[in-house]
């Protein structure tokens, strides 16, 4: 097959492979792009080699794979990977953010992206990419078609002794909007971390991709131009950061007393933002079950100080899954009314299995409820319906599709989304600043995009704030830093400063944070996107929750606008904190 040889280890390089003509090229990194990386360089390349008019699943399409800059150095906390492409599900730009281990492996052999593009002739075949020190190569991989992401990285195992995988499920088999891409974690090589929303997946199996192997064999973590005051940096900031409050110490779960307070804990297609059962969803649950299953707290990225990802294990005292998240625990739990954490973790895992992203699924199963295909609290029902996904049915691609797709279906008047893309867990009714990030990120509804817990914003500072953590995030997204280690923009800039030798300003990094949206938003328009698409839908409008229903999301179009128009920076700008 298809093989490019590795030049050895001077300098970034591309990793470029054409899947029509089933070719491979190694070339050197464009310096106007070195401090480019993750969600930023993504959004270059597709801006620039992608027609925003391409067809999702078509051979024009380009699939991006993409380290942050800080991915594989010894920075704390750095090794994550954006995957980016046109989605399926939004018709729009898209970049889903990840962690595990491939985008440090990748990092550390000098590889700063994969760019995929064309799709095999014949859409039956399956393959993979071996990525190495020694070069790169497309294998065949029918013997891996239609199997499911543990048993896939188990028997990849098998064959790559020291690498981590990029992998999809059934579901991006399928092609179905909902389906995520997988990333391993730690020595286990669970397929846990997942690129999720916008349906990459899909755009990763029309490329003939069921898999990326990446060994990075006995590679140091980079070296920084000034290795003494980098590593003394570096101590500094996780000497701090575990001085600090570690508001993730018990992982993202913990933070369902919060969401019921603040009534921003979705509840049966977000008919109610708070939820009866709403402490048997509590993270504290699953921690208590540490004593007696097994399971904890852990990294899922090598040089992780976060440690937010919780191990579950079932009454046996066997692995389940990793992590189990509030996103997931709102999504398929109170949203579906489902109120045992224990059927959400199998749920949890059964998307992990097939490749499907828990939020859109978890937001489709609530319309399937909701529109009375089946009662909410049905647990096991929502269990067959993600086997349908794997196993093709009607209503299980239909599901697979996302939300929108089966709410069309069901023809409901109820359907939660923007830009195609489902609402995650924190409703933007009693948190309208996080409603306007909602409507205007070039993503569709995404919280990693811009979120905002403050419930008593004044009115006026809505697309300030917004606009502002959206500069963050995509900077954040851009570095390789976890949103969770919280790094602030004037961070960012010292840990570049000091990883290439020049001087790199705040300004900078914020810059580029905007031209990253900039790009996103030029993609979008280009696709077709207009101003009306920066809303939210018509049930956040009109539908209220809270005491007496009072909460509705009632912000004017011209505040959603204003945060579309660059503001000036101000000082303030570059010490808020990355919020995920």
């Amino acid at each position: 097959m298809a093989e490019a040889k590795a030049a050895g280890p001077t300098g970034d390089r591309l990793i470029r492979v054409d899947m029509t003509a089933q070719t491979v090229k190694i070339v050197p990194y464009p310096d106007a792009w070195k401090l480019l990386g993750g969600r930023a360089l993504s959004a270059r390349i597709l801006l620039e080699e992608c027609s925003p008019k391409a067809d999702p699943l078509g051979p024009d399409n380009v699939l991006v794979m993409a380290p942050g800059v800080m991915s594989g150095t010894a920075a704390p906390t750095s090794g994550r990977i954006s995957i980016g492409g046109k989605s399926p599900l939004t018709h729009g730009i898209k970049e889903a953010n990840a962690g595990g281990d491939p985008g440090q492996d990748l990092m550390k052999l000098g590889y700063r992206a994969i760019v995929v593009t064309g799709q095999p002739k014949d859409p039956s075949k399956r393959y993979g990419l071996e990525v190495a020190a020694d070069g790169v190569k497309i294998v065949p991989a029918d013997e891996y078609k239609g199997q499911w992401n543990y048993a896939l990285c188990e028997n990849l195992g098998k064959k790559y002794a020291t690498a981590s995988f990029i992998t999809i499920g059934p579901a991006g088999e399928r092609l179905l909007s909902g389906a995520s891409v997988a990333c391993t974690d730690g020595d286990a090589r669970h397929p846990a971390r997942h690129a999720a929303r916008g349906g990459l997946g899909a755009v990763m199996g029309s490329k003939g991709l069921k898999f990326v192997s990446v060994d990075g064999g006995k590679r140091p973590v980079r070296r920084p131009s000034d290795m003494k005051s980098f590593m003394e940096y570096s101590k500094g900031f996780t000497r701090d950061y575990l001085a600090g409050p570690q508001m993730f110490a018990k992982g993202t779960s913990s933070v369902v007393p919060v969401a019921q307070m603040l009534h921003t804990f979705p509840t049966r297609n977000r008919t109610s933002g708070q939820f009866e059962h709403a402490a048997s969803l509590d993270g504290a649950r699953i921690i208590e079950s540490f004593a007696t299953r097994g399971g904890g707290m852990h990294n899922c990225m090598t040089g992780c100080i976060v440690k937010c990802s919780n191990v579950v294990h079932d009454r046996d005292g066997k692995y389940k899954t990793s992590a189990l998240e509030f996103e997931t625990l709102t999504l398929l739990g109170a949203n579906c009314g489902i109120a045992s954490w224990e059927d959400v973790a199998d749920l949890d895992r059964l998307c992990d299995e097939i490749g499907v992203d828990t939020i859109e699924t978890g937001a489709a199963i609530a319309v399937y409820m909701d529109s009375g295909g089946m009662e909410f609290g049905d647990a096991e029902g929502a269990k067959r319906i993600l086997k349908e996904i794997a196993e093709g049915t009607e209503l299980g691609k239909a599901i697979g599709n996302g939300a929108l797709a089966i709410g069309k279906k069901r023809k409901h008047h109820r359907i939660p989304v923007v830009k195609g893309q489902a609402l995650p867990a924190w409703d933007p009714r009693p948190l309208k600043a996080t409603g306007v990030t909602y409507a205007t990120s070039p993503m569709g509804a995404d919280h990693t995009a811009g979120l905002i817990v403050n419930p008593g914003l004044p009115v006026d500072q809505y697309a300030r704030a917004s606009q502002e953590s959206q500069i963050v995030n995509a900077a954040c997204d851009s570095s390789g830093f976890c949103q969770f280690l919280q790094p602030t923009i004037a961070e960012i800039a010292k840990y570049y400063s000091l990883l290439y030798g020049i001087d790199v300003t705040a300004e900078q990094v914020a810059d580029m944070g905007w031209q990253c949206l900039a790009d996103e938003w030029a993609f979008n328009d280009g696709a077709g996107f207009t101003a009306a698409d920066d809303d939210l839908p018509a049930c956040i409008r009109e539908e209220g929750i809270g005491p007496n229903g009072v909460m509705k999301f009632d912000v004017p179009a011209g505040i959603i606008a204003a945060a579309k128009v660059k503001m000036p920076y101000r000082s303030e700008l570059y010490a808020i904190k990355a919020t995920g």
